[in-house]
């Protein structure tokens, strides 16, 4: 790198982080005033609240928050050069434009590369700790309200359950299917199912089991048993933000899972998947947009100039949330949906950039 890449990809970079830690401070700040009353209520320690809450709230804010933290370093750092008559001078020496580009590429670049390790594994596990202390603690105690509960748990399987207790682990008017096409073979049927958490099976109560071969049935009754099936009290578990807390390996697999279960809430974890890839080419298009709105003087000042990146920059989450809520009842396929707000800024970049400064 020459010494004006080095010049500009630190001040870029610092000025990244220093957004980043700024931001994310207020948002925690704000947070604790409004979740300080149920943190009292429990009693809970303060090392408690930061070791298990804050250290693992702090990075999943700062990847929520990064369009706007990139926009915002690119502008202030790209605005100042600007004030100053830097820009002109670089230009002014031969350098073009687009190799003017290439620092904040780089910073781009290597944002894009941490902001992916962290959403596809690091935040993930972060997720898991500070989700299951926000059920505990903040959340009101979930309880699994289904009724009329259908879950294909094999090729050929399929469970039946008319409710299920989440506190107890207990399934009333069970039912077990074997379909073979469109073709009952086999239902076997109990009153109640429990899952015993110290042999990890299910234990039935007395069973009914009809077999069926053709016109003829056989009528069997069992006596309580316990039995294995693909089937575990998580799945009646609560899944507020759940996909948060899964690892890319972990979601691919939960994706598969549900897709093989015939499951009709696919599109959540769909669009959870699409956007993990989607968001480091985000931070690259914002960056660019950044440069070029702000290599220009502006009658505004800097300070004009950052409140249009955050302006800019809000719009794009607004872009995120909608589209995502159209993936998520279906009117719209999950990876068009993660891609939609960075394909709509990649058209706004290649139009301003026949307004970039020569």
């Amino acid at each position: 790198m020459k010494l004006l890449d080095k010049y500009i990809l630190l001040k870029f970079l610092t000025a990244f982080f220093f957004v980043v830690v700024v931001l994310v401070t207020v948002i925690c700040v704000i947070d604790f005033t409004e979740k300080n009353d149920d943190f009292i209520q429990h009693n809970l320690s303060a090392g408690k609240i930061i070791s298990e809450y804050y250290l693992n709230l702090f990075p999943y804010y700062a990847n929520l928050l990064s369009p706007i933290t990139v926009f915002i370093a690119v502008v202030f750092v790209t605005a100042r050069l600007a004030a100053r008559t830097e820009i002109v001078a670089i230009l002014a020496s031969g350098v073009s434009f687009q190799r003017l580009l290439v620092p904040y590429w780089m910073g781009a670049f290597v944002i894009g590369v941490i902001t992916f390790g962290l959403i596809g594994w690091g935040i993930p596990m972060a997720n898991k700790t500070r989700v299951a202390f926000e059920k505990k603690y903040i959340k009101n105690p979930y309880r699994y309200d289904a009724r009329n509960i259908h879950i294909k748990i094999g090729p050929k399987a399929y469970v039946y359950m008319e409710s299920y207790d989440n506190v107890n682990n207990v399934g009333y008017r069970f039912a077990l299917e074997t379909i073979e096409g469109t073709t009952l073979k086999r239902r076997m049927t109990a009153e109640a199912i429990t899952w015993d958490s110290t042999r990890r099976a299910w234990k039935l109560s007395p069973q009914l089991v009809r077999t069926f071969n053709g016109q003829q049935e056989k009528l069997l009754t069992l006596p309580a048993r316990d039995t294995t099936l693909n089937l575990y009290p998580k799945d009646f578990a609560s899944t507020w933000r759940l996909s948060e807390t899964l690892t890319l390996p972990e979601l691919n697999a939960y994706i598969q899972q549900k897709i093989d279960r015939g499951a009709d809430d696919t599109q959540v974890y769909l669009s959870e998947k699409y956007e993990r890839f989607a968001y480091p080419y985000a931070i690259f298009i914002l960056t660019t947009i950044g440069v070029i709105l702000s290599a220009r003087k502006s009658r505004a000042g800097v300070g004009g100039q950052i409140a249009l990146g955050f302006v800019l920059a809000f719009v794009f989450l607004i872009f995120v949330i909608l589209s995502r809520n159209l993936a998520q009842v279906g009117d719209m396929p999950p990876m068009l949906a993660a891609w939609v707000p960075s394909i709509i800024f990649t058209f706004i970049g290649a139009v301003l950039y026949r307004f970039v400064p020569q």
